[in-house]
């Protein structure tokens, strides 16, 4: 591209793409990075070019014909030179200047070797998605104790299970494809651990029975299951693993209402891999260094306050997806049209979209709100799910900070997970909190929405791509 960028979105997974078509559409200039080798996101991830042929995910897709069409848009406006793709880009930091935004990122196309990249423009879209929220338990830093979207990312990518024989826990309906894709290629999911209950969604079916594609959707994956003879016991999670160089067994209680494991209910399962989730965690790096407002939302997560059209309450700085409310990728495709409808209307360029269109999106996202809103009060984390951690249970994975230590700095005074990691180094490590953060935060505090704390360096970074910036 060799005009100045109108935009910079950060982050080329559902909402990230769907905004890009839209922008361009509008006829604006875009830079579009993301830190994958291919466009797409987490969900909709896929083997890489040379391989697709020979390594079948399609039966774990959903909308794929809508990826393939923004797929397609964003190809043909890349080569009229009016898209900027920058793939293995890793956006560090995002600051103001003057009357635009500077995104700081590092290109790793030629690893180990990074050279930082520099990204103006007067308006900057973040779409940076989400990452698995995990709750620790004994055990579950053995090898062969994955994420449940670690497990889904190895099919999607590589057609590969992490074992022959697989236990599942959390909470949530991400629970069940994960299930059915294991058990489709051969896996033998010797159980599904639902820490809530069905009934939970009587409390609030409205947005069930207003959604009956989400409703065909589970029925789908649940017919699934029962062909392959997969145990789903609701109100059971798995408070440990055992094993030595990898893991070799679970052990699985059944819970009380407030996530106690009920005495005499113990249960011991045979297993080489194991896949826990509890929901998702958004990714607000930059959006917090930027200084956007916060609000909280009903699944514990703090998340970015926008308007109707998407708007941060910083100027000229919008989000969609993930990192404005957890809501799947159809939700996410829906908010990145709207943010970029509010990119064109700022800039003061014709809108894509006409005034009927406008109301139609905006009225299926509050829908898709709605949905995501029962969803998270349906499957809530258990309130007492730390009675599973004994003082030895590692929480920080990255510095070994134990539970019983994280226990010792809040009877010292430590309310909050900032407060736990100045004292503990719990945080402090490779991952910078992403995996034990919502967990020492939940250890902690008595406010039970986690706000993540300012990193003004996002992601690691070597100290020769900063030192180019001087050059």
């Amino acid at each position: 591209m060799s005009e100045p960028a109108d935009l910079i979105i950060v982050g080329a997974g559902p909402a990230g793409m769907a905004a890009a078509v839209t922008a361009l559409a509008g006829g604006l200039r875009v830079v579009l990075i993301d830190s994958g080798t291919a466009i797409g996101g987490q969900f909709w991830r896929h083997p890489p070019e040379h391989a697709r042929s020979v390594i079948p995910t399609e039966d774990l897709h959903h909308g794929l014909r809508e990826y393939h069409a923004l797929s397609e848009t964003l190809s043909a406006h890349s080569h009229r030179g009016q898209l900027d793709l920058r793939l293995h880009h890793h956006a560090w930091s995002a600051v103001r200047e003057d009357d635009g935004f500077v995104v700081h990122a590092v290109d790793r196309q030629r690893a180990p070797q990074e050279i930082a990249v520099v990204l103006r423009a007067p308006r900057l879209l973040v779409a940076t998605g989400a990452y698995d929220r995990q709750l620790p338990f004994p055990g579950w830093d053995l090898p062969g104790v994955l994420t449940i979207g670690g497990l889904q990312a190895l099919l999607k990518s590589g057609g590969v299970a992490a074992g022959s024989r697989v236990a599942l826990g959390g909470t949530g309906p991400f629970l069940l494809p994960v299930a059915a894709g294991l058990a489709a290629r051969g896996v033998e999911v010797v159980t599904v651990c639902e820490a809530a209950h069905p009934r939970a969604w009587l409390r609030h079916p409205g947005p069930l029975l207003r959604s009956p594609g989400k409703w065909a959707e589970g029925a789908g994956y649940a017919l699934a299951l029962m062909r392959h003879r997969i145990p789903v016991r609701p109100r059971t999670a798995i408070i440990s693993a055992e094993g030595g160089a990898r893991v070799t067994s679970v052990q699985i209680a059944s819970l009380t209402s407030d996530g106690s494991p009920r005495p005499g209910t113990e249960r011991r399962i045979e297993v080489d891999a194991v896949g826990v989730g509890w929901g998702f965690a958004p990714q607000l790096d930059l959006l917090v260094t930027l200084g956007c407002a916060l609000t909280d939302s009903v699944d514990g997560n703090a998340v970015v306050a926008v308007d109707k059209g998407q708007r941060t309450t910083i100027f000229g700085l919008y989000t969609a997806g993930e990192t404005s409310g957890v809501g799947g990728a159809a939700l996410a495709v829906l908010e990145g049209r709207l943010a970029a409808e509010s990119v064109l209307a700022d800039s003061g360029a014709a809108p894509v979209l006409d005034k009927k269109r406008l109301a139609a999106v905006r009225s299926a996202v509050a829908a898709q709100r709605a949905f995501a809103r029962a969803l998270a009060l349906a499957h809530p984390i258990p309130p007492a799910w730390s009675s599973w951690l004994t003082d030895e249970t590692v929480v920080c994975r990255c510095e070994e900070v134990s539970a019983g230590v994280i226990r010792s700095a809040r009877a010292e005074g430590a309310c909050d997970h900032r407060q736990v990691k100045q004292l503990t180094r719990a945080g402090m490590g490779w991952c910078q909190g992403r995996m034990c953060g919502p967990a020492v935060h939940c250890l902690a505090a008595s406010k039970q929405v986690y706000e993540p704390a300012e990193r003004l360096v996002a992601t690691p970074l070597t100290l020769g791509a900063l030192a180019d910036l001087d050059k």
